[in-house]
């Protein structure tokens, strides 16, 4: 199988479970602020009761997060190739995203570990997203800066296998949720960053983003409305 097949393929592995654990994950966190549950384990029922104390906060955060993350694949999808709105709309929702996440930092779970962490990745994110908007105009560049804000975005995805790994060892490691947090949230924000920017300046990657670019330009000019296929899948059709 060609190597950039196997890239490929690893790569919308990874994005669309990013995106499904994403969206599972807030869809929990508002059941448990709605509902509370009752027979929970105690490391989980604390940290229900940690997200509780600040519920509004919370709901501010993770709402606008769930429709970023919803909108997000919208980018990629080739029938919308030539369509403005899922850029313009994640703008708005990334900037609520990140300034939430910031106020969330001053209830990190993990302390001065996790917060360190909120602040760095989440500065990339406001930058990166920043970035695709002021060179909206010079599609590559967009393109490019959009992705790596994307890619940031869904480290707190990658964050939760990680967890999932420290809780299921904790009778080795001794470690509580306090210690581990920041960890799991330095690893998998680093996961992401480092991999889509790693991509990003790969030859394959400079070629993709390209390409993306010159459909959506193609699209707006031509007023075209192409088949309800990704890019991605496109993409790997082709190299297959």
């Amino acid at each position: 199988m060609p190597e950039t097949q196997i890239s490929w393929r690893w790569l919308r592995i990874g994005f669309w479970a990013c995106i499904v654990i994403s969206v599972a994950v807030v869809l929990r966190r508002t059941v448990a602020l709605a509902h509370p549950p009752q027979s929970a384990p105690p490391e989980l029922a604390a940290l229900d009761a940690a997200f509780a104390s600040h519920a509004a906060l919370t709901l501010a955060h993770i709402i606008p997060a769930l429709a970023f993350v919803v909108v997000a694949p919208f980018v990629y999808l080739r029938r919308f190739a030539g369509a403005a709105w899922p850029k313009l709309v994640l703008f708005p929702l990334g900037a609520v995203v990140g300034v939430t996440a910031y106020a969330m930092s001053d209830y990190s779970i993990g302390g001065w570990v996790e917060r360190s962490a909120v602040l760095l990745f989440n500065s990339l994110f406001l930058f990166s997203l920043f970035r695709a908007w002021r060179l909206r105009r010079e599609a590559v560049l967009s393109w490019r800066w959009m992705t790596r804000a994307i890619a940031v975005l869904l480290g707190i995805a990658t964050t939760r296998p990680v967890m999932g790994i420290f809780f299921a060892t904790r009778a080795l490691t001794h470690l509580a949720p306090e210690q581990f947090f920041g960890i799991a949230f330095w690893i998998g924000f680093s996961i992401n960053t480092l991999i889509v920017e790693l991509w990003l300046r790969s030859r394959e990657g400079k070629s993709q983003i390209e390409r993306m670019a010159t459909r959506s330009l193609s699209c707006s000019i031509d007023g075209v409305t192409p088949r309800n296929t990704s890019l991605f899948v496109d993409e790997l059709a082709r190299t297959g």
